[in-house]
């Protein structure tokens, strides 16, 4: 029995250590990063990896949303710190080059234009991927750094849509 108790006590412990300083579990609400993320989708994210990695372009990140931190929205990151960005008729311009986003189904595209800016220091562009519905970075503006609390990792329910998310 003594043993037994040592283990629990220990994996309990570990597992409360991983919560809170690497994993966290979330529920997806909301459609916007359809098709790969879907409304009520369970996934982990990492916590950690922003403390040693920076932030980049195409990682799908979680943050407090800038207009109510007390939510958290789910997008991915287009605009890094420094990038001048623009959209004209649903094509995203980055650095004068149009951006390739091969994530972004036909179906889900939009004819939204938004005039050219520079992306602030410490502050990044974020969008959702199914941009006919998503409220992102051309609603609310790029998002502070201190915002981001963490990157989308692997989606574990449903069943069928377990993997990593890219």
């Amino acid at each position: 029995m003594g043993l037994w108790l040592r283990d629990l006590i220990i994996s309990t412990t570990v597992s409360v250590l991983i919560i809170t300083f690497l994993y966290q579990p979330v529920r997806v609400e909301g459609t916007s990063m359809l098709p790969r993320l879907e409304n009520s989708d369970r996934l982990f994210i990492n916590k950690f990896v922003y403390h040693i990695a920076a932030i980049r372009r195409d990682d799908v990140v979680v943050f407090h949303y800038p207009l109510d931190p007390a939510k958290s929205y789910i997008k991915r990151v287009i605009g890094l710190p420094g990038d001048r960005i623009w959209i004209q008729h649903g094509q995203v311009w980055l650095n004068g080059k149009p951006l390739p986003e091969g994530y972004v189904p036909e179906e889900y595209r939009d004819d939204r234009s938004m005039a050219a800016m520079v992306v602030p220091p410490h502050e990044y562009f974020v969008m959702g991927d199914h941009r006919s519905i998503s409220s992102d970075s051309r609603d609310f503006g790029p998002v502070q750094r201190s915002l981001i609390y963490g990157k989308a990792e692997f989606v574990y329910w449903p069943a069928r849509d377990m993997g990593v998310v890219h």
